[in-house]
């Protein structure tokens, strides 16, 4: 049988807006309908534990962390329908044309991330792949200072490194960072 076409679906939105939940959603569904499934995120992030990754919810599905974007590529084994990707943005713009090749050989790509960084600007690759890809739902959080919808995320813990650098500090959660809507987003 002749694979379809690929295609590069983006879930995307600031910390807490349940962008890994609607991941594993999709992950679990395809699942269930006899899919072949690969999930990956990013070795930075060590949060759930090892091979697996988990929504602030405690939803979970077991992963396989990988330090480079080029990895994901001598991973995905034959007959792979769909790849999940968590955590994109750790992997820096190197993560698109890798997503880019995947979707070309026919596999659905279910990439997931942060669209800003906690200053505010736009957080590579995000931005690239949702104008690559057929599908993109922007998730919004519930700010912590009023309750409104929040596509921003502050840093409330203070950092030593750069806020460019993708270290072990950055990565955190509701003990580093809070949702916050425009009109209550400062970043320091």
């Amino acid at each position: 049988m002749e694979r379809g076409p690929g295609r590069i679906e983006v879930i995307t939105g600031p910390m807490f807006a349940g962008k890994t939940e609607e991941l594993l959603r999709r992950v679990r569904r395809a699942v269930i309908g006899g899919r072949s499934v690969q999930v990956f995120t990013h070795a930075l992030d060590t949060r759930p534990g090892s091979g697996r990754i988990a929504s602030h919810d405690g939803l979970e599905h077991p992963s396989r962390s990988v330090g480079a974007a080029a990895e994901i590529l001598g991973s995905v084994p034959g007959g792979t329908d769909i790849v999940a990707i968590d955590e994109a943005h750790f992997f820096g713009p190197e993560l698109v044309p890798v997503v880019a090749e995947l979707a070309g050989r026919g596999l659905v790509v279910i990439v997931a991330g942060l669209d800003v960084t906690f200053t505010g600007s736009p957080f590579p690759p995000l931005p690239s792949l949702m104008a690559l890809a057929e599908r993109v739902d922007k998730l919004t959080a519930v700010c912590s200072v009023c309750g409104q919808d929040a596509v921003f995320h502050q840093r409330i813990a203070p950092g030593l490194a750069a806020d460019e650098d993708l270290v072990p500090e950055h990565v955190g959660g509701s003990d580093k960072y809070e949702a916050r809507c425009r009109r209550h987003f400062a970043p320091a």
